[in-house]
């Protein structure tokens, strides 16, 4: 019997090669929240380089029990898990106006559990994401990230050279280079062409003057991320309703990403693989509480990455999983990894980015657009999730509950897309005509 891709293990050389680029494609977003909100409460370097340990370790066991699975937790699906930008609004807030750290791990912690909970409800929503929905929802995932890799393609947001023309050549060498390889590598050299991209775009960049890399020898060589480590969780009710809204949010996210995943891989996603899913961010999510970090859900980049390569191995991405909780161990790995200027991320980022879009174009063209609304549905979808996107400052006049919903264009084109379809086609599994390929399940 002929295996599943999904379930094919690679040679050691190949799987630790390909889940080393999954970490290189999504290390930036991944430190990203710990590095925000340690600046927004002003913890010492000490302190945010803690929270970055725990984050990698945390995101490492959450990618692994997303890949691997453990009875009813884990999709079984290549997806790479991170920390989710939709909580950073509420937990700066908790964090600078309410109990500090304690009080956001109080929060994350019941937000886990009660994302654990409320897994199978969400799952059986998944009935009403017929094509039209999905290839909707996977084509705004794609185009609202490209804007992130084209701000890294200028240098990365807040450099003072922002715009600068060898950050600009920098990031379009790295992509040709990227788009070469994969026209022309082949077998494994065109699977890996973002990891060859990244490490050929670092090493151009050392001549140019890119800084970074002198920072690689500093620091701890090993670190340990253990409970509590800023004191026992603190549990305030508004902050825990603050959460519990962000985990209503991260639940449409990863729904969105599973369901992508699932047309790239050719792999049926039915409710109980979406539940399976949720209640594997929810149970990483309360970990994360324990062990000093934030909630977690699935990266839409590596979902793009997937897509790129054609390597649909859920193995692979566990090894990354694998190469996260090294990262988190031995920080000085981290430190190498966080050396890869932002260019060069930019340049593979636009790349790994235009082809989720490119799959949600190509999930699309299975639905009939002839005498009948789905061309609106599409439209009024695309502009209500990439609104926050094009114009940031969109809702910063509305309440703070508001915000956490309504910043995340992933999560409000997707009730937008929902809630469309039954307005014009009714509460079925089918849109213009053709089926979605999922199905329901208790």
């Amino acid at each position: 019997m002929v295996k599943d891709p999904v379930d094919e293990i690679p040679r050691p050389g190949p799987l630790v090669a390909l889940g080393l680029q999954h970490v290189l494609a999504m290390y930036a977003g991944a430190v990203a929240v710990p590095l925000i909100l340690g600046n927004a409460m002003h913890l010492s370097t000490e302190d945010i380089a803690y929270l970055i340990n725990a984050d990698l370790l945390i995101s490492g066991v959450a990618t692994i029990l997303q890949c691997v699975g453990v009875w009813r937790f884990g999709a079984r699906l290549p997806l790479m898990q991170g920390c989710t930008f939709a909580a950073v609004t509420p937990m700066v807030l908790i964090g600078t106006q309410g109990g500090g750290l304690p009080a956001i791990y109080g929060a994350v912690i019941v937000g886990g559990l009660f994302l654990v909970l409320f897994a199978p409800v969400f799952g059986k929503l998944v009935r009403h994401f017929p094509p039209l929905v999905t290839g909707t929802v996977i084509l705004i995932i794609g185009l609202s990230l490209l804007p992130v890799a084209v701000s890294w393609a200028a240098g990365g947001a807040g450099a003072a050279d922002h715009g600068a023309p060898k950050h600009l050549a920098l990031a379009l060498g790295v992509l040709l280079f990227i788009l070469v390889l994969q026209r022309f590598g082949r077998g494994f050299i065109g699977r890996v062409a973002v990891l060859l991209g990244l490490a050929l775009g670092t090493l151009v960049a050392i001549p140019l003057g890119y800084q970074g890399f002198s920072e690689i020898g500093t620091g701890p060589l090993f670190a340990v991320s253990t409970p509590f480590h800023f004191g026992l969780p603190v549990f305030e009710l508004t902050a825990i309703v603050s959460i519990a809204v962000v985990m209503l949010v991260t639940m449409a996210e990863t729904t969105g990403d599973v369901l992508a995943i699932g047309e790239i891989v050719k792999q049926p996603v039915d409710a109980r693989r979406v539940a399976d899913t949720l209640r594997a961010d929810g149970l990483s999510t309360a970990l994360g509480g324990v062990f000093n970090t934030f909630p977690y859900t699935a990266f839409a980049q590596n979902v793009g990455l997937v897509r790129l390569t054609r390597v649909h191995s859920r193995y692979v991405v566990a090894a990354g999983g694998v190469i996260l909780v090294l990262l988190g161990l031995v920080p000085v790995l981290g430190r190498v990894v966080a050396a890869i200027p932002a260019p060069v991320l930019g340049g593979a980022g636009i790349a790994m980015f235009g082809a989720v879009a490119a799959s949600g174009v190509q999930t699309l063209t299975k639905v009939s657009f002839t005498g009948n609304g789905n061309l609106a549905v599409v439209a009024a979808s695309l502009g209500a999730g990439l609104a926050p996107v094009f114009v940031p400052t969109l809702y910063e006049q509305f309440p703070v509950w508001f915000q956490i919903i309504a910043q995340s264009g992933i999560s409000v084109g997707c009730l937008a897309a929902v809630g469309l379809n039954l307005l014009f086609n009714g509460p079925t599994t089918t849109s213009g005509g053709v089926h979605s390929g999922l199905h329901s399940a208790d």
